[in-house]
């Protein structure tokens, strides 16, 4: 049961974060509309999707995972940070769209992590040891 909730969490994050990726790599009106009302157009739009294109590809493989869904929080949490206080729910009228896909790709990460916390923990140990 727990593996197939990972994998339900990981494709939903991961299916949600490549999607994305059209829209930033091609340079589409309403990411440069948001990268540059946050100041971060392009480096931060090719950035992103960078990030997420590796994060995606990381919940998709099992033993990487766990990565993908650190990975993922920390991406999406910047996104859901700047729709609150910058953007808005709403962006061109998109009707919170956006930020809702936001919110599932935090939910299915925080998941992920919750449900692996023990390796987590074990991961951080490991590379605090170093």
């Amino acid at each position: 049961m727990k593996k197939t909730i990972s994998w339900i969490a990981a494709l939903i994050a991961a299916v949600i974060l490549l999607q994305t990726l059209y829209f930033k790599f091609t340079a589409q009106p309403e990411s440069v509309y948001i990268f540059s009302k946050l100041g971060l157009e392009p480096y931060g739009r090719i950035g992103s999707g960078v990030s997420e294109l590796l994060a995606g590809i990381l919940l998709l493989i099992p033993r990487t995972r766990i990565w993908g869904a650190l990975l993922g929080l920390g991406i999406i949490s910047g996104a859901i940070v700047s729709h609150l206080f910058v953007l808005g729910i709403e962006v061109q009228n998109d009707g919170g769209q956006l930020f809702f896909l936001a919110l599932a790709v935090f939910i299915s990460c925080f998941l992920i992590v919750f449900m692996q916390k023990e390796e987590v923990i074990n991961k951080f140990k490991a590379v605090l040891k170093l």
